[in-house]
């Protein structure tokens, strides 16, 4: 016979990933990669090399990038991974050591929430009652992080590597294919510079046009900034 529970409707939110995995490092890698590179080949048209220069420089661009974003994001998800993990070992500790005192600042906190104090008093006492579940939702309550869901440095690192790559290429591949000026990159990399920042607005409240246009204008100043001081020192030199 099938107990009532098993029929109960099992419900699931499903959420995106907003904590700082792949998602923060895939988006940042990619717009990254886009505009830096798109800048750093503007600059070295604005200077008057040559389209072989042009490609070696964005090649050496991407490459470098996409190392450096990926060594960037690895160490920085695991540090950031090893001092939370660091903390939730002090919290394990604090547990073990005033199993009283954590109850009572867990019952506090449902207090601040709105429960009662009998009831938040009893809930924090049969959380108590179990170590590893009470040091979860201590570490969640207190600290703010999901002690079995912490981000992944090599998702991170691959996220970003991959991504910077992909964005570093759209204004390389015109000067790969035999292309002598800027036009055919400015007008791919505006592209790019405009879906890119549509896409990411959807993952927010803004836009996608704001997020669009924003972005657009953000990498038309970075690449005529650079493109002017390329021409600059490509003068003077």
């Amino acid at each position: 016979m099938t107990s009532v529970a098993a029929e109960r409707p099992h419900h699931v939110d499903h959420h995106r990933d907003v904590t700082g995995g792949w998602l923060r490092a895939g988006v940042f890698g990619a717009m990254d990669g886009l505009i830096s590179n798109f800048a750093l080949i503007s600059g070295v048209v604005g200077g008057g090399a040559p389209s072989k220069v042009v490609v070696l420089t964005g090649v050496a661009g991407l490459s470098a990038g996409a190392l450096s974003m990926a060594v960037g994001e690895f160490i920085s998800v695991a540090s950031q991974s090893e001092a939370t993990m660091a903390e939730i070992e002090k919290e394990r500790r604090e547990l073990h050591r005033h199993p009283g005192q954590e109850a009572a600042e867990l019952a506090q906190v449902y207090e601040s929430y709105g429960v009662e104090p009998e009831l938040a008093q009893a809930v924090a006492t049969q959380i108590a009652k179990d170590p590893e579940v009470a040091l979860r939702v201590h570490v969640r309550e207190e600290m703010g992080v999901d002690a079995d869901d912490l981000p992944s440095p090599w998702t991170a690192a691959l996220a970003s590597f991959i991504c910077f790559s992909v964005g570093a290429l759209i204004p390389l591949i015109p000067f790969l294919l035999g292309a002598s000026t800027i036009v055919v990159a400015a007008i791919l990399s505006a592209v790019g510079l405009f879906t890119s920042g549509a896409v990411v607005s959807r993952l927010t409240v803004r836009s996608p046009f704001y997020g669009g246009v924003r972005q657009l204008l953000l990498g038309i100043f970075a690449a005529a900034a650079t493109y002017g001081i390329g021409s600059l020192v490509g003068t003077s030199l």
